[in-house]
């Protein structure tokens, strides 16, 4: 089952998934309480591509409902997020893979195997979080200002610095679409518009990294 609350996205991946010979789309929804739903109707279910940033019922609620209530379907989660709270989130939820929207047809396929058969999986920024997060790197304070995220955070350091949303895709191992998602993000939560402006920002708040 795909499950997205953009109609254009979901449509592309319901038939992206449909390019997979050993794939079987039985079933779409556009927010977790619709995938809750259609999964006590469907006779057969093995695995639910989920977003997470959805109305009515996110998908980490969602993740978690289907990991009580339907404990054979595993959950492979499919988002622009890929920060450390994000992940943490789906996770504890019961979310058994973790990609986000810049992996292509053949990586989603090899996650959705993997997860069916029982395996933790996850895209290749993400893994990078994770092992940042049990290893204790780059440590960020308690508090960040305006209710940014971490992954925010960092992103507003690294345009101080003076880098590219090229330059920070490679730093971070992520796609330039997810730095322009967590730059638009970020922006918002701190009132600015230009990168000199946020540049002033991360200087006073501390963000630029040291190197």
């Amino acid at each position: 089952m795909v499950v997205d609350d953009q109609q254009a996205v979901r449509e592309g991946l319901v038939a992206l998934m449909g390019l997979l010979d050993d794939v079987d789309v039985v079933g779409s929804a556009a927010d977790g309480a619709q995938a809750l739903e259609l999964a006590g109707r469907l006779d057969h279910l093995d695995v639910v591509l989920m977003d997470l940033t959805m109305p009515v019922m996110d998908g980490v609620e969602a993740t978690g409902r289907l990991a009580r209530e339907h404990p054979d379907v595993a959950v492979l989660v499919l988002t622009t997020y890929s920060d450390d709270e994000s992940i943490a989130g789906a996770l504890a939820a019961g979310a058994k893979g973790y990609l986000t929207k810049d992996a292509g047809r053949h990586e989603i396929g090899a996650a959705l195997r993997a997860v069916v058969a029982g395996a933790l999986t996850f895209g290749a920024d993400v893994s990078r979080q994770v092992a940042g997060a049990l290893s204790g790197a780059k440590p960020r304070p308690e508090s960040l200002p305006d209710g940014l995220t971490a992954r925010e955070a960092e992103v507003l350091g690294l345009i101080a610095a003076g880098l590219t949303n090229g330059k920070i895709a490679a730093e971070l191992f992520i796609g330039e679409a997810t730095v322009k998602t967590h730059i638009n993000n970020a922006f918002a939560k701190i009132g600015v518009r230009t990168r000199v402006e946020a540049l002033r920002y991360a200087e006073r708040h501390g963000l630029r990294p040291k190197r």
